[in-house]
């Protein structure tokens, strides 16, 4: 079963792309998780120094949150992440929004989970401005991850970022609509990559000049908490679908889960959610989201790509306590005990079917992640999806 396979796992997969691939394969095989926004919100930072002090650790302490993706992050053969925010000074202050400044140690957590490289391009890449980009991409440089969509210098901007991905050259490209109130300077117009059709069909063409097979492209658009891919989204999709040669495109910035379609043999992920966030007014639809698992086979001289999908929620506990027993023992008239104490990332098919969680789930648990589960699968589905061969990489239990 996948299962095992993914469940088992506690690093990358090994091995050339020399020679044949994968029995019945013509060339290399190898496969791309990408996952949606990474955003770090006041609650989780609290949440992190919770964890810090329980695990007698430093803080915050992100790895407690996010530890239940990484047996399918880390299984990937290349694990592409978006960081949504400007990262802060280790001690702080950080701040929220408008103007995200998050803790930096949300890094090392995003590079232990088995991520490769980020998109640092979004509608707050500038809410720090050049000390911000300089920070944020000085820290991911720290901790080992590559990053694309911003640059500290024109020569970063400039150079493509390749991966080499059992012995295939991939290269990731990150481009954002814009960004809020924030001005891309004059002088350094190559701080951040606005998107236009011209601009990504440049970024595509170094890429490949520099030696890349493969590009993905990282794209943040659309309307946020809105599950339909926007008028300009679809236009944009398609013209980066007939237009270029891009093998690849991953959507962000709704915070809701958007479909997947394949347009003129290009898989376009319009929207993956949120991987981790905690908005102020949760609606429901921003605890979910959804890893993408894409499965990239040579055939005559050709990349095909395989899309699969992998739902995932957020746990919220509640605001305030709202569970609980009187001092005599007794339950507490009107209240109910609440089972959810952690803000906790959740790859659904997985928890449902553990042996080590399933058993610790409660019924409302159990409820409300299989109506993700099923929402996310009729919203990735509701443009076709299916016939292109869009399915679950583990499907929910019976």
């Amino acid at each position: 079963m996948l299962l095992g396979g993914i469940a088992g796992c506690t690093g990358k997969t090994s091995g050339g792309a020399a020679g044949k691939g994968a029995a019945g394969q013509d060339g290399p095989t190898f496969t791309v998780a990408a996952a949606g926004d990474i955003l770090i919100h006041p609650q989780l930072t609290e949440q992190a120094m919770t964890d810090a002090e329980r695990d007698h650790v430093k803080g915050p302490y992100f790895g407690d949150i996010m530890a239940g993706v990484k047996p399918v992050i880390s299984k990937a053969d290349l694990a592409i992440c978006h960081l949504e925010p400007v990262l802060g000074t280790q001690g702080g202050p950080w701040s929220s929004y408008p103007n995200f400044l998050v803790p930096p140690q949300i890094a090392t957590t995003i590079k232990d989970i088995g991520y490769d490289t980020c998109s640092t391009n979004s509608n707050h890449s500038l809410d720090d401005g050049y000390a911000g980009v300089k920070r944020t991409l000085d820290t991911l440089d720290k901790v080992g991850l590559k990053h694309t969509g911003s640059a500290r210098t024109k020569k970063e901007h400039d150079t493509p970022n390749i991966i080499d991905v059992k012995g295939v050259k991939v290269a990731q490209i990150s481009f954002a609509f814009g960004y809020n109130a924030h001005e891309v300077p004059k002088d350094k117009p190559w701080l951040v990559n606005k998107t236009s059709l011209t601009a990504i069909k440049a970024a595509e063409k170094r890429a490949r000049a520099a030696g890349a097979e493969v590009v993905i492209l990282s794209i943040h658009w659309g309307r946020e908490d809105w599950p339909n891919p926007s008028k300009s989204q679809l236009e944009l999709g398609r013209q980066i679908a007939t237009q270029t040669h891009i093998n690849l495109v991953i959507g962000h910035h709704a915070h809701v889960v958007q479909p997947m379609e394949k347009v003129n043999g290009t898989w376009i992920a319009y929207g993956l959610g949120n991987q981790v966030a905690r908005h102020d007014v949760p609606i429901g639809l921003t605890e979910e989201g959804v890893i993408g698992w894409f499965t990239f086979s040579k055939h005559d001289g050709k990349w095909d790509v395989k899309a699969q999908y992998v739902p995932t929620f957020v746990d919220l506990p509640p605001e305030q306590d709202i569970g609980g027993q009187d001092p005599d023992g007794t339950a507490t008239p009107g209240t109910a005990v609440q089972p959810v104490r952690d803000h906790r990332l959740v790859d659904i098919a997985r928890a449902l079917r553990d042996d080590e969680t399933r058993h610790t789930l409660t019924e409302q648990q159990r409820a409300r992640y299989r109506l993700a589960f099923e929402r996310t699968r009729g919203t990735l589905l509701n443009r076709g999806g299916a016939k292109d061969g869009l399915t679950p990489l583990l499907d929910l239990p019976d």
